[in-house]
């Protein structure tokens, strides 16, 4: 039976073969990841990034598909099945992410991570596929004993990674976040049951780690792109106060069901059947209606997200002084006319912090011709260097000015 030939915008013609994979493709839960936009609210700073979590799942098929075949042609051993496994899992991968990316994750969904969402959405897809997802699921969980292959789904070299460094940066139009993501997938190689870079390969990795800390501080922390998902988080934590007061709200029925006030048990198959209903759409045509709702909180909050009035932000290296803080908050008391504690939904503060790379995770290992294995951090003098953390502090506030 021929495969299933997809055009990717990077990578150019990806071949996906019949059986598993394709059925996994043309599942609704995997479609509804074509109606989530993989950037969240990049978009606004960059108006190319309309890509998708479908999308972005489908190159990372593609990335794992050839670190396969390069290992294999290494010599690593792989069965047939395992090769689709490890394929199957990072397809997978996203399928637990919400609305708007991970935007709303604590807000809106709070005591279940997309992770764990994935986890569980695999675990129902295989009892509807008669176990067809076992394998995959035990590599995606790292319980299979050929542990590089679940470091090629999740480690800080992995193929989700590579594929949307590349593909963000391609979208956004940030050519320094593009890394040489075929280059780096023919020096990997296993050693010792883990996923290892040869030695010539250093300089490649050292600019892939450079370029994720350029797409983390220009993209998806871009003060713009904070302060968008700020008023999206904020409209809904408005808007669940109100349910939870009796006010009258319009929602889609699945976004209806998690505004709710009444508790909900995370992961649960009433939980799960309104979740994979919940799209960026619902968010989106709750927010039209709720511009002009009665609560002036909301509607302002709707309709600054709308109408691109964000918050303003002032970023620092330090904490922002309290009183600072409370200065802003009653210059918005004053010009919106709002009750004290109402002011926190539209004055508030952040910190955000970022790693080029954690030498304390699951380390990047170099092997030199003898096959040895050396920690990235030892060999590489940039990643010594950068083996920190860097922390920003946001303080967003709506604007009052004319």
């Amino acid at each position: 039976m021929r495969p299933l030939i997809i055009n990717d915008p990077l990578y150019g013609f990806t071949s996906i073969p019949r059986g598993l994979l394709c059925d996994l493709i043309a599942h609704p839960w995997f479609q509804r990841l074509g109606r989530i936009r993989q950037l969240g609210m990049s978009a606004l700073v960059y108006p190319g990034a309309q890509h998708t979590r479908a999308a972005h799942s489908i190159g990372a098929l593609h990335l794992m598909q050839e670190a396969l075949r390069g290992l294999m042609a290494r010599g690593e051993f792989l069965f047939e099945s395992e090769a689709e496994a490890a394929c199957a899992a990072i397809l997978l991968h996203d399928i637990g992410h919400g609305p708007f990316s991970h935007v709303l994750e604590s807000t809106l969904i709070p005591g279940a991570s997309h992770e764990a969402v994935s986890l569980r959405l695999m675990q129902r897809l295989n009892d509807e596929m008669h176990g067809a997802l076992t394998l995959a699921i035990q590599i995606f969980e790292g319980e299979h004993p050929k542990r590089f292959l679940h470091e090629l789904i999740s480690s800080q070299l992995d193929v989700d990674r590579l594929d949307y460094l590349n593909r963000d940066s391609f979208f956004c139009g940030v050519r320094e976040g593009s890394v040489g993501a075929a280059r780096l997938l023919a020096m990997l190689r296993v050693a010792d049951d883990r996923l290892a870079v040869d030695a010539k390969g250093l300089y490649t990795v050292e600019n892939y780690l450079t370029s994720r800390r350029v797409m983390y501080w220009q993209v998806y922390l871009h003060k713009t792109v904070v302060a968008a998902e700020e008023v999206l988080r904020q409209a809904l934590r408005r808007a669940k106060h109100l349910s939870a007061d009796g006010h009258p709200l319009f929602a889609p029925p699945a976004l209806a069901y998690f505004l709710s006030p009444q508790q909900r048990e995370p992961l649960s198959d009433e939980w799960l059947a309104n979740y994979t209903e919940l799209e960026d759409n619902d968010i989106l045509s709750a927010l039209k209606v709720w511009q002009h709702d009665a609560d002036p909180v909301l509607s302002r909050l709707a309709a600054m997200f709308l109408h691109r009035r964000l918050f303003k932000v002032e970023v620092a290296t330090e904490p922002f002084p309290p009183e600072h803080i409370q200065r802003c908050r009653e210059e918005v008391i004053y010009k919106y006319g709002i009750k004290p504690d109402e002011a926190e939904y539209f004055v508030h503060t952040l910190d955000i912090s970022n790693a080029m790379y954690d030498a304390n995770r699951e380390a990047i290992f170099v092997a030199d011709k003898t096959g040895t294995l050396r920690p990235l951090s030892e060999v590489s003098p940039i990643v010594q260097h950068m083996d920190r953390r860097e922390t920003k502090y946001y303080l967003l506030k709506a604007q009052t000015g004319a």
